[in-house]
Order: structure tokens, then sequence, then C-alpha cells
């Protein structure tokens, strides 16, 4: 393997800046010091002027194999993700079949193990007969990030609405369970009702059908049966501002029983952006009207939500026309979450060392990822070299994604991803990859 010495580069980490060289050696973080004396035969690169961040962990993608891969798969959008920045990612289980089984689970980290050039974990699926199988995961907490739970709709067999059965999960689960929160009874009300009063619906609807209501009344039950048996629980992609009082920044992100994730689609778009957009930005939850972005962004910056992710969710531009009943639901974002997160900084709204803290540090302490998230000597050196002197303009013809498309076409961001790391091996530079090492299956601390 290539060792790697970075000189004079600011490093990102731990609420720090500092210029730094930083030696790489078997995949891993040896040194970090100044005017470092390497002996050995290494790849000098020059970081003056540039930037070097922990690479982002993403916690939420939905990268479509096996069974959905005429929009995705494992290859192609790992590929899109290492040219954003993101070095590791936790994959959902709602792919076909579902990966509700632990054989069905595994046939997913073999097919990463083969092909994902990020490292990456899987989450279980939970459904409203599977929980047996789903608490044989108590003996992999090592090697598995979660189990997750759509208490919301969802593809298949995936919609857990059996009281019994999430009282079993809550109650005996050692892992994390990640939950998707939105309730089904509310929104099949709410589109019954709009349908009776207007036929034909549109984009802007979305949010009126998955509304406030729907996702604070999931939420809420979510947490109730976490206080109840002191589950370890992480609700993704919140939206709302009223679900914000769930959640707490008075104790440390370690001490946290009850976390949660917010999605860069809900920091960035608005309601008032399905007028331009329409069903490119139809996704669940909703993108919702705009006092609830303002109130996500400081639900961010004070820590109680606690991370940043894509939810990746990447449909054929077909698949994502109307009506309403037939455009698919999500976007694919896992190529620019970092680049995205730089326009804010560039605006005033975040620093840089906020950025590195909820897309590395803080995804790290809520899955217990070990020897990831940091730059740290002895860490695995999953880093991206940023250079903040350039510019990325997203067209379709840079991306990656196999589906072909971006809410983001046209946008320039204030920054360039030169360099991505995976294991110390340089996979992505300057607009080419080394795909001769693939990424490697995560692991968690179980103390």
């Amino acid at each position: 393997m290539q060792n790697y010495l970075l000189k004079q580069i600011s490093v990102v980490n731990e609420n720090n800046i500092s210029e730094k060289d930083v030696y790489i050696k078997n995949g891993r973080i040896e040194r970090i010091g100044n005017h470092l004396d390497v002996k050995e035969r290494v790849m000098e690169i020059n970081g003056a002027g540039k930037h070097l961040f922990p690479g982002a962990i993403d916690d939420q993608v939905h990268f479509r194999e096996p069974g959905l891969t005429h929009k995705a798969d494992i290859y192609t959008e790992s590929k899109a993700a290492v040219a954003g920045g993101v070095t590791s990612f936790m994959e959902m289980p709602n792919t076909i079949p579902n990966a509700l089984t632990g054989d069905l689970l595994e046939d997913k980290y073999l097919i990463a193990k083969q092909n994902s050039l990020a490292n990456y974990s899987f989450f279980m699926g939970v459904s409203n007969d599977n929980a047996e199988e789903v608490l044989k995961m108590n003996k992999r907490k090592s090697d598995v990030c979660g189990v997750k739970i759509f208490m919301g709709s969802s593809t298949g067999n995936m919609l857990v609405d059996s009281e019994p059965a999430l009282h079993k999960i809550f109650s005996e689960s050692e892992l994390l369970i990640a939950t998707h929160c939105e309730d089904e009874k509310i929104i099949k009300e709410n589109y019954k009702n709009l349908k009776s009063i207007k036929p034909i619906l549109s984009p802007s609807d979305h949010p009126v059908i998955r509304d406030v209501n729907a996702c604070y009344t999931s939420s809420s039950f979510a947490v109730l049966l976490a206080k109840k048996y002191n589950s370890r629980l992480h609700i993704l992609h919140i939206t709302t501002e009223k679900e914000l009082e769930l959640f707490t920044n008075e104790i440390p992100l370690k001490e946290k029983r009850i976390t949660a994730e917010v999605c860069l689609h809900h920091l960035h778009f608005t309601a008032d952006d399905y007028e331009k957009l329409g069903y490119l930005i139809k996704c669940n939850p909703a993108i919702k009207a705009a006092e609830n972005k303002e109130a996500l962004w400081k639900g961010l910056l004070d820590d109680r939500l606690d991370v940043i992710a894509t939810d990746h969710a990447p449909h054929t531009l077909e698949e994502k026309q109307g009506p309403y009943e037939h455009a698919h639901s999500g976007l694919p974002l896992v190529q620019h979450p970092m680049l995205l997160m730089f326009s804010y900084y560039k605006q005033g709204r975040i620093s840089l060392e906020k950025i590195a803290e909820k897309m590395s540090h803080a995804v790290a302490e809520c899955f217990k990822i070990k020897d990831r998230g940091y730059i740290r000597e002895g860490y695995f050196a999953d880093v991206v070299i940023v250079d903040m002197n350039k510019s990325t303009t997203v067209k379709k013809e840079n991306l990656l994604y196999k589906c072909g498309w971006s809410p983001l076409e046209g946008v320039t961001f204030p920054a360039a991803i030169t360099n991505t790391f995976v294991n110390g091996h340089c996979v992505y530079g300057n607009s080419a990859f080394d795909e001769s090492l693939k990424g490697e299956r995560m692991l968690f601390k179980t103390n």
C-alpha cells in the first residue's frame, strides 16, 4: 500500500483548525505533527492552502442493491460518495428482497465487499413479524450498525404498525434502533381529505399530506417507547420545528440514549421550492414550510440535532414524474454533502469545525464506530482534502449517480474536493479514481 505525507495542511478536527503534517502509513494515521521527518518512502502531497477533514460518515443512504439496480447500485453510488468526501456509509434495508433476515443482510455485505469504494455497514430491517430474527442481531453488535424501523409507509413488508412488535423490539434490542417516523393513519386521512376537494394533486400538496402532525405523532411515540425501555433510539430525518422539543442539548452526546439526524435537503430546500423543482424534491418525510428549515438550523447548531446525513435515495427521472401518486419519493445527494455545507460556511451560517463534528465526529459517537470519524493517530486514514480557493459546479455530465440527475444541477459550490482517502488509499484524486482497493466493513464498539 502507498504511504503518504500530507505537508502543511490545515487540519479540521475536534473543534480546532491547525496547520500540521499528517503521515499516513499502512492505511492508518501514523503521526500528526509539525515538520515531520519521515524516513520511509512516501508520496508527499503539498497541503499548503488546503484543508484536511475527517471523511464524512453518512448514516442513511439507499443504494438500491439488490433488486433495484436499474436506478442505483453499491458500486456507482459509493463512487459518487467518495467523490463527495463520504468515506463511509450505512445503507437501509428496503431493497428487494427486504433485508429482514441475517442471511439476506449478509448478502448485502458480500456485494459491498466486492464492489464498494467506501466503507460500509447495513441496517437490519424490521417488519411486523420478524422480531426473533431481529433480536439475533444482539450477538452482532460489533459488526452491524443497527436495526431500522419504518414507523410510516415504506416499500414491501417494512411498515411496522404492530404495537406488540414495536414493544418487543424496543424492549429487547441491544442495537441502536433507527426510525423513520411518520404516522401512517394521519397520512392516509390527510390524503383522503385533500383528494375529496382536489382530485388532481400537485407537488406542493406533499407537505400537506405528510404534515407536521404526522411526523410529531410518530416521533413522540418512538421517544415514549425508548424512554420506557431505555432503548438506544436514533430518529432519522427530522423535518419539523415541533419535533425539536423531543431532543436535548443538556447532556453530552456520549451520554444520550435518544439522538436525532437532520438531512441536507431539509436544511437547504423549503416548500417554496416545489414551484421550481416539483416532484424532483418529493421525499419522505416531506420538505416543509420555511419556518421549519430555520428551526432545524437552530437545532443543529445548538446540538439538539446530532448529525447531518443525505438520505440519498435515487430514482430514475421517469419515476420522479407526476401524477402525485406515481412520482417516487427520494432524491440523490451523496456526491455533494460536504460541498453544500461549505456553501453555508461561506455564508457564515456554520463553521468548518461544526461541519466536521456533525458529518464525522458525532456520527462516530452515535454509532460507536471503531477507529473512524476523527483525524487521530492510530485511526483509519479516512480523510478528505478540500481546496476552498476553487469552485465546483454541478452538471449532468459530472454526476456519478446511475440515475443521472440531481436537484442541485446548476449550483456552484465555493470549494472543491481534491482527494479522498479511504483506509489510507487515495481512491479519488484530482477527478480520477483508483479502484484497486475497496472499502472495508465498519466495526463498532460494544461497551
